[in-house]
């Protein structure tokens, strides 16, 4: 059984392929409601049921979840986080370049296409 948390709690969750810092802001059966506040990793390009694959449908951008955007993360992806919360936009550019040195160094097909995603959405993060 995963830890139990409660309102208020600062804590990290994975949602689908980025990982977040945030704050609970409510509690379900099975997920917790977290509101963003910063990025550890950011979220995976193109289809999330082909992971690095190409040859899908449809390739998509998947944009990081906003400062301040709530989700629902289940519980089992859910830890304690201490320490002190990074500023978003900070977290957020950290994440994208550490994604972008990833599959710069990775070159195969799906990293090239995944780059060229990247590259869209930093334009619109950093505007």
């Amino acid at each position: 059984m995963s830890e139990e948390f409660k309102i208020g709690d600062i804590v990290t969750g994975i949602y689908k392929t980025g990982k977040y810092i945030g704050e609970i802001t409510a509690i379900k059966p099975e997920h917790y409601l977290v509101k963003v506040k910063a990025v550890l990793r950011h979220p995976m390009q193109g289809d999330i049921h082909s992971p690095k694959d190409v040859n899908v449908p449809l390739f998509q951008e998947r944009r990081a979840l906003a400062f301040n955007e709530q989700t629902n993360v289940p519980k089992k992806m859910v830890r304690p986080f201490s320490g002190e919360v990074p500023d978003y936009k900070a977290s957020l550019k950290e994440a994208v370049d550490k994604t972008k040195s990833d599959l710069e160094t990775e070159g195969t097909e799906w990293a090239l296409r995944s780059l060229e995603n990247m590259k869209v959405l930093e334009s619109d993060y950093f505007k």
